[in-house]
């Protein structure tokens, strides 16, 4: 069998290790004009960057940004005119910052380019400063909005979202609670399983997966334990880089499409939706994929040869003794909603047709009720 041709885009230049945000300056060279995406929180990272110039700040992107958010954000950036637009944040940041900088300037709207390939190019630079451990939003190509409207996600994939450069500093990632900790790593985790278990899987791709997975296994219950262990705070950030970079030519399966509905509308945050989902799918999958998944298994320390009963319930009992609440009806969904976020995910047909075994909507419905 002929192996598919793939392309892969990561950033020009990754900078990894403690204290590296101060070098965000010395690239940024004579920057006039920096325009900074950010949150409330991270906007306390900015002097960190040592940038040149002029800096403004944007700093109210929410959890899940929606149209609004953006239209201000570029409307922040026209005002500013800058040479250089940072992001510093998690997946919700970095995803309105690519597009800022690719958009600010251009007669391109979030309509015309939602979609693969139709961002028409890109003349500002882009930095990206990650301060969590899940999305891998700063390795790719791809940046999500949501449409409050429809109750979806806006999905816009350009080689020209890429950043110029990416800096993983876990000493940004100390103050992340436990909690936060943990769904952001299993997100992580979750990009790797489903790209590695995806009917669009690739030898090289599986090969970043693996390395993500296995350091989640390794390092994601030290960093809950005990925030400030440098060491597995920057296990965690190599290995959402390496979901991201897992994404943007193989992408998630239904395991991310499940998981949308319950950000657009029970308004969870994107990593708690994919911790709870994960197990669910994780054990769904087992027959289609089982090499596979006993490579999983034995990498976050279940063992190998398990039913499908067992390794559900190894899986569940991973991400709730990592301290996540892993039902759906304690974070405020009622059983009348499960029908419609079925009918939602199973409609995200991007995501829906990589996964390696077809899902009905009684399938995501019956998923759903499991997680309740």
């Amino acid at each position: 069998m002929t192996i598919a041709t793939i392309t892969i885009h990561q950033p020009r230049r990754l900078i990894v290790g403690a204290g590296t945000i101060g070098e965000v300056g010395s690239w940024a060279g004579d920057a006039a004009r920096t325009l900074v995406v950010a949150t409330p929180f991270t906007a306390g990272f900015v002097d960190r960057l040592r940038l040149p110039g002029t800096v403004t700040v944007f700093d109210a992107i929410p959890g899940e940004p929606d149209i609004a958010i953006f239209d201000a954000a570029i409307e922040a950036a026209r005002r500013t005119n800058p040479d250089l637009v940072v992001g510093v944040g998690g997946g919700s940041v970095l995803d309105v910052a690519k597009l800022v900088a690719a958009l600010w300037n251009s007669d391109q709207t979030l309509s015309d380019v939602a979609g693969p390939n139709r961002v028409a190019g890109r003349s500002t630079r882009l930095a990206q400063v990650a301060t969590t451990a899940g999305t891998g939003s700063e390795a790719g190509i791809r940046s999500l909005i949501t449409d409050p409207g429809k109750g979806n996600k806006i999905a816009v994939e350009s080689p020209h979202l890429i950043a110029d450069l990416a800096v993983l500093d876990p000493e940004l990632t100390f103050s992340l609670p436990p909690a936060v900790t943990a769904a952001t790593g299993i997100d992580a985790m979750a990009h790797c399983v489903e790209a590695f278990t995806n009917r669009r899987a690739h030898p090289m791709i599986d090969d970043f997966a693996r390395m993500g997975f296995r350091l989640v296994g390794r390092y994601l219950a030290r960093a809950v334990r005990d925030g400030s262990d440098t060491e597995a705070r920057e296990g965690l950030m190599l290995a959402s880089y390496y979901g991201g970079v897992c994404l943007g030519p193989v992408n998630t399966a239904a395991g991310h499409a499940i998981a949308y509905p319950l950000g657009t509308l029970l308004h969870l945050p994107h990593g708690l939706a994919n911790a709870i989902v994960f197990p669910h799918v994780l054990a769904f999958n087992q027959p289609a994929v089982p090499a596979k998944t006993a490579e999983v298994a034995e990498a976050l320390g279940f063992g190998q040869e398990l039913s499908q009963r067992d390794l559900l319930g190894s899986a569940h009992a991973f991400c709730a003794g990592l301290g996540v609440e892993m039902s759906l009806s304690a974070h405020g969904a009622t059983e009348p909603d499960l029908r419609r976020y079925a009918e939602d995910a199973h409609a995200i047909r991007r995501l829906m047709d990589n996964n390696p075994r077809d899902m009905s909507v009684d399938d995501v419905f019956g998923i759903y009720k499991a997680a309740f």
